[in-house]
């Protein structure tokens, strides 16, 4: 197949495929997202400073 000689096919045909699905992803309805457990709400106030534990892997080659 000579895809250069097709190629206006080839966009029409993408460009109808990527806008249908717009659309089709337009209506679908939106995600709520919930935490799985109950997290507590640690905001800090005026008596009580608000502590942040980062967890994460190290990378190997820094030391």
């Amino acid at each position: 197949m000579n895809v250069q000689k097709h190629m206006e096919a080839i966009f029409i045909t993408t460009l109808a495929i990527v806008g249908a699905g717009s659309i089709v992803i337009d209506r679908l309805p939106d995600a709520h997202a919930r935490p799985a457990v109950p997290v507590a709400n640690n905001v800090g106030t005026p008596d009580h400073m608000a502590v942040v534990i980062v967890r994460g892997k190290r990378d190997a080659n820094r030391a």
